[in-house]
């Protein structure tokens, strides 16, 4: 345990700290995605804006934007769009936060119900500026569309809530489907590529989950190409499973702008299949690991399966 907490304290690899004049890999080509021009891309694109929401989609720059909002398909990101911590691999703006709006909710539903949803994943930007860390916020979310279309399965994508007491508790008691903390990186990590939080604390808060309901589905992702050893995620994986955590995401980290994280490698769709086998050798009910596997891709499919995984072990 010594030696795991001192690598939080001590970067492994002081060489492959974040360096904005580092030179910037060439894609390969199993990264490359087409341009959204779909015509079920603008529809989705036309009820975000009508709605007046945010979509991590868009504030992350995911590549998957395109294939997703073609399919109706989007992460709905609550409580604005400027987030209190600046990790280094996150596109998403930071600063001081606006006042939440108490109509976010409602409209949130009434963009569930728009899309016809069957499965929607809502996550927010961190709002360490407020007492609960935003989590009555999630709850009233959660509330808003159970009212709306009782039958849309739910996950959210929370932030680590840190030193924030009760804010677990919250979330859990308006019962969401799926609850999803991302642990981002390995702790060797953490010190430039997530500053502001603690690996151990986002472990725990996995595992706090379980305690809270032993039935609810927990996930958790990782990015890789930061500079991480195999062995390292080998460990996390192991520290994912100690959580009792049912689903792990593993894709590639792609650099937003040249002030953000280098990319210090491209993992190969080979090493990615090798990771998921592992980890399903492991006891993870599902996992997704792949080039451009994202925290939310496909979340509607793999909730479908995630069910049945349980269902066929019990």
């Amino acid at each position: 345990m010594a030696l795991i907490v001192d690598t939080l304290n001590r970067p492994r690899h002081p060489e492959k700290a974040h360096r904005p004049d580092a030179p910037i890999l060439r894609k390969p080509d199993w990264i490359r995605v087409k341009a959204p021009v779909s015509r079920g891309y603008a529809e989705t694109a036309k009820i975000v804006r009508a709605n007046g929401l945010h979509t991590v989609c868009e504030e992350a720059g995911c590549p998957n934007i395109g294939e997703c909002w073609e399919k109706k398909h989007a992460t709905f990101m609550i409580m604005g769009d400027t987030c209190t911590r600046a990790c280094a691999f996150c596109n998403v703006k930071t600063g001081l936060p606006g006042a939440l709006d108490v109509h976010e909710p409602r409209r949130h539903a009434a963009a569930v119900a728009k899309l016809g949803l069957n499965h929607v994943v809502i996550t927010s930007v961190d709002r360490d500026d407020l007492p609960d860390g935003g989590a009555r916020h999630f709850a009233e979310v959660i509330t808003a569309i159970r009212a709306a279309t009782p039958a849309t399965t739910i996950e959210v994508l929370t932030p680590d809530f840190l030193r924030k007491d009760g804010a677990v508790e919250t979330v859990v008691a308006a019962r969401p489907d799926v609850f999803n903390h991302n642990l981002e990186t390995v702790p060797s990590r953490y010190l430039t590529v997530r500053p502001g939080a603690r690996y151990f604390v986002s472990v725990r808060l996995l595992q706090q989950v379980k305690e809270l309901d032993a039935q609810m589905f927990t996930k958790s992702g990782i990015m890789v190409g930061l500079g991480e050893e195999r062995n390292e995620v080998l460990q996390l994986m192991d520290d994912l499973r100690a959580a009792d955590v049912d689903f792990l995401t593993i894709g590639q980290y792609l650099q937003p702008t040249r002030k953000h994280h280098e990319v210090v490698r491209f993992v190969t769709p080979d090493e990615f299949k090798a990771y998921e086998t592992v980890a399903y050798a492991k006891g993870f009910l599902m996992v997704s690991a792949s080039p451009l596997t994202r925290s939310s891709h496909h979340a509607g499919e793999d909730f479908a399966r995630l069910k049945a995984a349980r269902a066929a072990k019990a």
